[in-house]
């Protein structure tokens, strides 16, 4: 993923390496508010999709077409006003098929706000 399409810039979302790891980032602003004080829902599952679809395409390429065909999002906690953080890990990666999980948090990666469980059909042409 070279630039990133229209939703991830109004996320504003931005990556940065982390031991090794691609990390993204969506600052909280006034687009990404649900209720008061809190971050939408659709704004972390955006996050956790942006995460998923690029460890998929680090991997594999951009030239292998890559349909989310399954994604399942679990909130586990409200995320406040404050940055949050999302990775990517692949857990199958088949011909025609990639099991990808993601993680959102914000001041502790291991109390996560979010996780999302997301497969892709692949066409390789």
């Amino acid at each position: 993923m070279k630039t990133l399409p229209p939703y991830a810039r109004l996320l504003r979302l931005r990556t940065e390496q982390h031991d090794g790891q691609l990390r993204f980032v969506m600052p909280f602003h006034e687009d990404v508010v649900g209720r008061p004080g809190y971050l939408h829902g659709g704004a972390i599952a955006g996050l956790l999709e942006f995460a998923a679809f690029n460890a998929l395409s680090r991997a594999i390429g951009d030239e292998v077409v890559k349909k989310p065909i399954t994604v399942t999002v679990d909130y586990m906690r409200g995320g406040i006003a404050r940055d949050t953080y999302a990775e990517a890990v692949i857990e199958r990666l088949g011909k025609r098929m990639a099991n990808i999980e993601a993680y959102a948090w914000q001041a502790e990666r291991d109390k996560p706000i979010a996780s999302a469980r997301i497969n892709f059909l692949l066409d390789r042409g």
